[in-house]
């Protein structure tokens, strides 16, 4: 537990990096995603942030505080809107001492987890390192998004390794999750890592492929890029199928960019 949360530790750090030296003008700019500005990014970030930690140490207030946000939730839109309630509410000063002691406050209980243990979310339990993980992902992708608004380009690390297993473990959630039939047929990723070792998942035998930089293959599970938009490889029906639709994260079905946004 200590390394992944020490690479989500790096991983808030670089995004605060980058918010902190912006000003009202920047916090306002719009990103790729849902519309919403920088300062919603982080608000958003904070939000789950803050309920990750109630969820580690009071899995009761936690629950009362799902059974609200869900009350008389008439859209995912809805719901999306009232994670970011609190922070639109908030100056900018104001929202980044939320976030960095909520985030404070909870690395301080993740890294005392067992990987295993289960803890409370919405949907079934998670294990304690899942739970990492998506904080990771989650925090990464909105990452690129403020990134993307501001045209710069982050150097990625290593720790993208467990994004890339993320979008490994949930190949059959992204078809299910359209209502689709999982596919039956293996498709082998073998993906280059920022330090230029070789990351593999599934068997040299699979006809259907994926190979490329870590970074681009992150890019679309988590939705940021299209494919086409990336120097992947994709070989075989199933795997460019995969590639359309890959969602690592939960909610209803959603699309990434169009191809040619950002080439």
């Amino acid at each position: 537990m200590k390394e992944i949360c020490r690479d989500l530790e790096d991983e808030y750090q670089g995004l605060d990096d980058i918010v902190a030296k912006l000003d009202e003008t920047g916090w306002a700019l719009i990103t790729h995603c849902a519309g919403w500005s920088i300062k919603e990014q982080i608000s958003h970030i904070a939000f789950f942030d803050a309920a990750a930690r109630e969820a580690i140490t009071d899995a009761a207030a936690f629950a009362l505080s799902s059974e609200l946000l869900f009350k008389d939730l008439d859209s995912f839109d809805t719901f999306s809107q009232r994670t970011l309630a609190r922070g639109r509410r908030m100056s900018v000063s104001e929202l980044l001492s939320w976030w960095r002691t909520e985030r404070s406050l909870l690395m301080n209980e993740l890294v005392n987890l067992a990987p295993k243990a289960r803890l409370p979310w919405y949907g079934p339990p998670m294990s304690a390192k899942s739970f990492v993980t998506a904080r990771l992902m989650e925090t990464w992708a909105h990452g690129q998004d403020v990134a993307d608004a501001l045209k710069i380009r982050r150097a990625p690390g290593d720790r993208l390794r467990h994004i890339a297993h993320l979008g490994i473990r949930t190949f059959g959630w992204s078809f299910a999750n359209r209502s689709l039939p999982v596919p039956e047929k293996p498709v082998r990723v073998e993906l280059t890592a920022p330090s230029r070792s070789l990351w593999i998942w599934g068997s040299e035998n699979a006809a259907d492929l994926v190979r490329g930089k870590a970074e681009d293959f992150c890019l679309v599970v988590t939705q940021r890029r299209h494919p086409d938009d990336t120097g992947l490889e994709i070989r075989g029906d199933v795997a460019a199928e995969w590639m359309k639709i890959a969602q690592a994260f939960a909610g209803p079905p959603d699309n990434g960019p169009p191809p040619g946004m950002f080439r």
